[in-house]
């Protein structure tokens, strides 16, 4: 295992004992610093606390459930990785879930070995380095590093999802987009593009923001592939 693996700490916020028990070993036994919190509470206060390199968090704990959890951490500033845990496969549980800025999902059952895996992508991705410069397209402007974007001289105001979908297009603009590219890029496979339409339902929240007052749309779809984001023909015609 290499050394950094050995560094990283853990945070498993979960009411099930029996739960707790094993993923503790299993996360342990892969080198992991692992700590516990049973409810809501008590793991919103162990996170701001420790600030762990991630957090495995229930969505149904007791005295304050994941979704309120999630929200107050991205509130306090912590950007820790967030994998959620839930026994619930709607849709629109898991759109609550990642619009509160939670970065996966893992339905209940689940393998320990893709909990494991999961756990691994998220903390490399976390500690890759972002050397990126600012993105450019037309006159929308987008900072990976300082989390700003905007259009013309408008500040666009996007949550977490939103910024990530904009990036996605935007580093392939003039690109067609296919759902599951997107789906992949933005909740890294806990969603699927196309069986749900999550993808869809937040191309919408952005379009709405991304054109707004007036603006000539960037962000178009592309009927039986995806969707395309390229720079206004009028604003390139010169």
């Amino acid at each position: 295992m290499p050394d950094s693996a050995r560094r990283q700490s853990i945070l498993i916020v979960e009411d099930n004992s029996r739960l707790v028990t094993m993923l503790d070993r299993a996360l342990r036994e892969q080198g992991y610093l692992v700590f516990s919190a049973r409810d809501g509470d008590a793991g919103l206060a162990g996170a701001l606390e420790n600030e762990p390199d991630l957090v495995i968090l229930d969505v149904g704990l007791p005295r304050k459930n994941g979704f309120d959890v999630v929200r107050e951490l991205r509130r306090n500033g912590l950007r820790t990785p967030t994998l959620m845990l839930t026994a619930k496969r709607e849709v629109a549980d898991r759109i609550t879930g990642l619009e509160a800025g939670a970065d996966d999902y893992l339905i209940k059952p689940f393998d320990v070995d893709e909990l494991v895996a999961r756990v691994r992508a998220l903390l490399r991705r976390a500690t890759a380095p972002d050397r990126t410069p600012a993105l450019r397209v037309g006159d929308l402007t987008l900072d990976p590093i300082a989390r700003t974007a905007e259009r013309g001289d408008r500040s666009l105001s996007l949550t977490q999802r939103e910024f990530e979908l904009l990036e996605c297009f935007m580093r392939h603009a003039g690109e067609p987009r296919p759902r599951n590219a997107i789906a992949r890029y933005v909740w890294h496979d806990a969603v699927d593009g196309g069986d749900s339409n999550i993808v869809d339902v937040y191309v919408a929240y952005l379009r709405k923001k991304l054109d707004a007052d007036g603006d000539e749309p960037m962000l178009h779809t592309l009927r039986g592939v995806g969707y395309m984001l390229r720079a206004p023909v009028s604003r390139n015609s010169n």
